[in-house]
């Protein structure tokens, strides 16, 4: 199943994507629909239920595709370029961020030895945007905005200190994410003089991915059912229609188990949390010369079998 949220005039609705790619508004569909189940609150509520939850939601699917021209006329069901979107979870507790974990993007960083452990970063709430929003150009640091397509895992399980073993008995499913990052800082990262000069620029590097819009995801919530194998898939970003990566997840360093387990050594990640995976090569900022996004760009990040996050860029 492909859930989503769908902004309107009272908050945000959870959806469910039915057939021909039509939206299913959960807030709004009738009691003969649910069969019996209440309405869910939002998609972290979906998830918190479990995979009792999704099992239910199925059948709402099923009944809901034999009842479309119904559902169409009350407003139950619209066409999914008629939905204004939020990100797929927007009440989550943690957006987590992995860095550094694909193959090819160290050796288009002169070919830089691999990390032996992932790493890691928390990426703030207001941060968060959906897919078809306006990723906001911010007036200090205009000038150095770069894309970052990335796959992401989205927790169905409150988890914490899990073995790698066990660690995808937490995920949901998958999304889409764009760590949108101003690079003016990293030249800090080199320049600083030790200890504290490079520990502030890696800070500043970092704040440099939590601006306001800086973490396009979506469009939906992919349950995990429907992706066979998340470390064999393909990704593509474009930048006003020219490809600038076009590449695939089994580039990755650590895997979504080895990260699981790892971070939750430490955090506890909640049902509806999402975790980016990294980047993969490509980005703006690894190219001669450099390339970086600007106001009234076009960014498209298409995963196969999760859709494609699109965003347009504006002054903040």
């Amino acid at each position: 199943m492909k859930l989503l949220t769908i902004e309107t005039a009272d908050g945000g609705h959870p959806g469910v994507i039915v057939a021909d790619g039509e939206v299913l508004d959960l807030a709004r569909a009738p009691e003969a629909i649910l069969r019996g189940g209440r309405q869910p609150a939002s998609v972290r509520n979906i998830l918190e239920g479990g995979e009792e939850s999704l099992e239910g939601l199925r059948g709402v699917v099923a009944a809901a595709e034999g009842r479309l021209d119904e559902l169409r006329e009350t407003g139950s069901v619209k066409a999914l370029s008629d939905c204004r979107l939020l990100p797929p979870v927007p009440d989550r507790w943690l957006v987590f961020s992995v860095g550094m974990n694909y193959g090819r993007q160290f050796a288009e960083m002169g070919n830089t030895p691999a990390p032996e452990m992932p790493s890691g970063f928390i990426k703030t709430r207001d941060s968060l945007l959906g897919s078809g929003r306006a990723i906001p150009v911010p007036p200090q640091c205009p000038d150095m905005v770069d894309y970052e397509g990335e796959l992401c895992f989205v927790f169905g399980r409150t988890c914490h200190n899990v073995g790698a073993d066990e660690a995808m008995d937490y995920v949901a499913g998958y999304t889409i994410a764009n760590d949108v990052s101003a690079r003016n800082w990293i030249p800090d990262i080199r320049a600083g003089t030790p200890p504290f000069g490079p520990i502030h620029g890696w800070e500043r590097k970092i704040m440099g991915k939590n601006l306001p819009g800086f973490t396009p995801c979506g469009p939906f919530v992919v349950t995990k059912d429907e992706v066979p194998d998340p470390h064999g898939l393909h990704l593509q970003t474009r930048l006003n229609g020219v490809v600038m990566q076009d590449t695939g997840t089994d580039d990755l360093i650590f895997g979504i188990a080895e990260i699981v387990s790892h971070f939750s050594r430490w955090y506890r990640f909640h049902p509806g949390d999402i975790v980016t995976t990294g980047s993969l090569s490509g980005l703006g900022v690894g190219r001669n010369p450099p390339v970086f996004m600007k106001s009234g760009d076009r960014i498209e990040i298409e995963i196969e079998g999760l859709g494609v996050l699109e965003n347009t860029l504006e002054p903040a």
